[in-house]
């Protein structure tokens, strides 16, 4: 994958960011983000970058790959279950393209390149 990321990468980081912002201002009551939400969505952002699939990837549920690790899946998890209803209501544009995004079929893990 390039250094810099594309559109579709670039869609999902901001699409990541908005769900984390709505869950700690709903939850935690902050005008901007506190610092365990900071911390999750600093881990994702880092996950996205670096998806194998780069821009042919679809959403992390329907994935063949799981890269989050134990806590942080089931806590990402239980936030994006939450934001991801309310993102129609707060970011329209980025819920829809999410969910067009959700209906590409999973794939396999790409094949590394072999070594010479």
């Amino acid at each position: 994958m390039s250094s810099s990321p594309g559109p579709r990468i670039k869609r999902e980081l901001k699409t990541i960011e908005a769900m984390c912002r709505l869950y700690c201002r709903y939850h935690h009551g902050t005008p901007d983000l506190c610092d365990a939400c900071r911390e999750k969505l600093d881990y994702s952002l880092k996950r996205t970058e670096h998806c194998p699939f780069g821009e042919d990837k679809g959403t992390c549920r329907n994935c063949t790959i799981h890269c989050y690790r134990s806590p942080w899946k089931d806590e990402l998890r239980t936030m994006m279950a939450w934001a991801g209803p309310r993102m129609m209501l707060h970011h329209p544009w980025l819920a829809l393209m999410h969910s067009l995004d959700g209906l590409k079929r999973s794939m396999k893990r790409p094949e590394r390149p072999e070594r010479a």
